[in-house]
């Protein structure tokens, strides 16, 4: 059974760093992309960044280029999202994803973690 559990959310002052872990289980991800998305009150669930777990091939969205990034760490099975310079519009509650086609459609992601909130303070 494919799980993604998501954990590091929490609340942080704008300009402050957070960094969002991912561990992913059930089956072997390598010929995945992992992704990550948030769903902010009020609005739809957006596309933040993803990285192909092969190669380590990475897209960011541009509302947060140069300011998060994300990786894998194949031993552990995981994947991250560091938040830097974080912004009151960056509250949202992230979710990690998995799929296995290089896309930024949420419907191209068949397992999806349970979530993390973020709250950015001004």
């Amino acid at each position: 059974q494919v799980q993604l559990v998501e954990s590091g959310g929490g609340l942080v002052q704008a300009g402050g760093s957070l960094r969002l872990s991912c561990a992913a289980s059930g089956r072997t991800f390598s010929s995945y992309t992992m992704g990550w998305f948030r769903h902010a009150p009020g609005k739809e669930r957006e596309f933040v960044a993803v990285i192909r777990w092969s190669g380590g091939r990475t897209l960011y969205a541009d509302s947060v280029k140069g300011r998060f990034t994300i990786s894998r760490d194949s031993a552990k099975n995981a994947v991250y999202l560091q938040m830097n310079s974080l912004k009151p519009e960056d509250t949202a509650v992230y979710y990690c994803a998995a799929g296995r086609s290089w896309s930024v459609r949420e419907i191209e992601y068949n397992y999806w973690g349970q979530g993390t909130q973020v709250i950015v303070s001004s």
